[in-house]
């Protein structure tokens, strides 16, 4: 933290007035966790709801929220459950963007290092806008081409008279004899 002659400068460069402690700044903070694919869907709601109550406990306030889906991992991730090593290759992916003072980051991190259903997790200061890539759909290209096509020669269809087997038995042995 530096001072200036019109106020406190903090150490991302954001100026407070002398009043403003460095306790009393809120920030935007985004958390994003991975819950074990082992754990059953009715008990996701209560790990979450244990997340939120310690941002809510520290005096927080919550800007936008994605409830946890169950996504394949691009590689397989090691995770320690009880006494074993096991290695998940899916998870329940979920986050949430809160606004709160900058203590409650440590707190929360402190928290999520407890829990032992999250397998990874991050917390980190962002915006309040709403910063997710939007999904495009995917766009059909035209393709030019340099020379136009040509058009070509239709096949005259035979019109097929029925065969009898002898006819169709000398035909066999005449394809087959050459």
């Amino acid at each position: 933290m530096m001072k200036t002659s019109d106020g406190v400068v903090d150490e991302e460069g954001m100026e407070m007035n002398e009043t403003d402690a460095p306790e009393t700044v809120l920030r935007i903070y985004e958390i994003g966790y991975q819950i074990t694919p082992a754990l059953k869907e009715e008990d996701l709601e209560k790990i979450v709801g244990g997340i939120r109550s310690v941002v809510e406990q520290a005096g927080g306030s919550f800007i936008a929220e994605g409830a946890p889906s169950m996504m394949k991992l691009a590689y397989p991730m090691p995770a320690r459950e009880g006494e074993k090593n096991v290695e998940y290759d899916r998870g329940y992916f979920g986050w949430i963007k809160f606004e709160a003072k900058i203590e409650v980051a440590g707190t929360l991190e402190i928290a999520l290092k407890q829990n032992a259903n999250l397998f990874r997790y991050i917390v980190f200061q962002t915006v309040r806008e709403d910063t997710r890539a939007k999904m495009k759909a995917p766009q059909l290209r035209e393709v030019k081409r340099t020379e136009p096509l040509k058009a070509a020669p239709r096949r005259v269809e035979e019109s097929a008279a029925p065969i009898s087997e002898e006819q169709l038995a000398k035909a066999i042995e005449d394809i087959t004899a050459e």
